[in-house]
């Protein structure tokens, strides 16, 4: 692939990228003797290679995973301690103004594109915040999921809490929060709905690049319009309000400009497949 700017120069003690198939990025968190704890470092390289991501026209959907036994365990809580014990951060009104990205500038991201996250272990704290912000969720049937946040003196403060509680409801949520137990890959599908599909452990990227093949086989104009969709809905209590915001936004007004709305149309006319091409981002 021909891209628009430099790929970025990530470290690759914390973050591999790469590019299975055509159109879609592979971000690897490389720090698995720490289960893929988030430290600042870590988070650097994720900001750099998504703002990129996000920029790059040949680009239309990227795969997170983790190396090792854990997607990613949230903070590293040695590093968080050493902070507070420095007088860092004393309230989520400054994290939040200093950060609009959330943990690993994933948890709050509005990211344009879809985010497919590949769960090969443990996904707890801020690592579920990330994976409950994510559009796809593949986990494997060793995963485990969870908010063990009280335990440790903290509460859910990244993005995850609302989300939770609109994906899975008030109570459901209110027993991950409460308890900070942590539940099965089974249990995150069926019971609180934030899991598209379990597999075996060795089958999860391969699981996560089909999904990332049926993506890339349609519009990329179109996906990325019913992606701002997504958001938008999440962002507006009613409907109108958030079909009007999808309606008005530059994703669906690129769709309409762009080319791949007639192609699609031709193709459908002459009975043969679309050969779509990279939106003008």
């Amino acid at each position: 692939m021909d891209f628009r700017a430099p790929v970025p120069k990530c470290s690759e003690e914390n973050l591999v990228l790469s590019f299975p198939l055509q159109h879609v990025l592979l971000l690897t968190l490389n720090r698995p003797q720490s289960l893929n704890a988030m430290t600042p470092s870590l988070r650097d390289d994720l900001e750099q290679a998504m703002d990129w991501f996000e920029g790059e026209p040949e680009l239309w959907v990227a795969i997170l995973t983790g190396k090792g036994r854990a997607f990613c365990v949230g903070m590293d809580l040695h590093t968080w301690k050493d902070d507070q014990k420095a007088g860092g951060t004393t309230n989520f009104d400054d994290q939040l103004k200093g950060d609009s990205k959330g943990v690993g500038s994933l948890s709050r991201r509005q990211c344009k594109k879809p985010i497919i996250a590949a769960v090969n272990g443990f996904a707890v704290g801020g690592g579920l915040e990330i994976v409950i912000n994510c559009d796809i969720v593949i986990a494997s049937q060793e995963a485990r999921f969870g908010y063990p946040e009280a335990g440790v003196g903290v509460a859910v403060s990244a993005g995850g809490l609302p989300r939770l509680v609109k994906v899975s409801g008030h109570q459901l949520a209110a027993e991950l929060l409460f308890t900070g137990r942590l539940i099965s890959a089974e249990e995150a599908r069926d019971r609180f709905k934030f899991v598209n599909s379990v597999v075996p452990e060795t089958k999860v990227l391969g699981e996560a690049l089909e999904w990332a093949k049926r993506i890339t086989a349609n519009s990329p104009d179109a996906v990325q319009s019913n992606k701002r969709g997504i958001i938008e809905a999440h962002n507006f209590g009613s409907v109108e309000d958030a079909t009007r915001a999808h309606a008005s936004s530059e994703e669906t007004r690129n769709m309409f400009k762009g080319g791949n709305m007639l192609e699609g149309l031709l193709a459908f006319s002459k009975r043969r497949k679309p050969v779509w091409t990279s939106p003008k981002l």
